[in-house]
């Protein structure tokens, strides 16, 4: 099962909005379509009702990711579940159009889009890899991006646990700004301390006169 590949569905989805900068890049049939990446027959059926659509499941996966990041572990499965209850997946095994080396099928489980709708077929995938990802990996490995105002959700696959941002650029910027507050505070110390040197310097002074 190609568990990142699913999951990575929900990540596209939440991160097509930035709240914090007000942007928001999910704003035509266009911009649904290109969330497909190479399904294009399920892009084909988009149309504008779904535009509208996946912006109501945009939120509520992103509400699963930010109960996720809070620590809310049962917060981010009830979240889930509804999401899965509401939008189900049919399971299939594929490989026809996939050979191993041997020229056999490469048989493997597939995710079904649902035929309904553009919308009910994204999100049933995206529910389901993310359900995937979470359960295989855990509740701590979903997040968002502590690079502030990105926010941006993503899926920690590190080895050790340890991923707190988006990319690398988010990385980054907030590696910079941590060490620019740290110096700015030293230089605020050390101006402290060095009019407090020189007032106490001024008072000795004083006494002596």
């Amino acid at each position: 099962m190609e568990l990142v590949y699913y999951s990575d569905y929900a990540v596209r989805l939440v991160n097509t909005e930035e709240p914090a900068r007000n942007k928001d890049s999910l704003t035509s049939v266009d911009a649904v379509r290109g969330l497909f990446g190479p399904s294009m027959q399920a892009a084909r059926r988009a149309t504008d009702a779904d535009v509208t659509r996946f912006r109501a499941v945009r939120g509520r996966l992103r509400a699963v990711f930010a109960a996720a990041d809070s620590g809310d572990e049962e917060g981010a499965v009830d979240l889930l579940n509804s999401l899965l209850l509401e939008f189900p997946v049919s399971p299939q095994i594929s490989g026809h159009d996939q050979r191993d080396e041997d020229g056999r099928p490469d048989w493997h489980m597939h995710l079904a889009d649902h035929p309904s709708n553009a919308t009910a077929g994204y999100a049933a995938i995206a529910a389901m890899g993310l359900a995937f990802h979470l359960t295989e990996y855990g509740v701590d490995r979903l997040g968002l991006c502590q690079a502030q105002p990105c926010r941006n959700a993503y899926l920690d696959t590190s080895t050790n646990r340890s991923r707190r941002y988006c990319s690398d650029r988010c990385a980054t910027r907030a590696n910079v700004a941590a060490y620019r507050a740290r110096k700015r505070q030293a230089a605020e110390r050390a101006e402290s301390t060095g009019l407090t040197a020189e007032n106490s310097q001024e008072a000795s002074a004083g006494q002596e006169r």
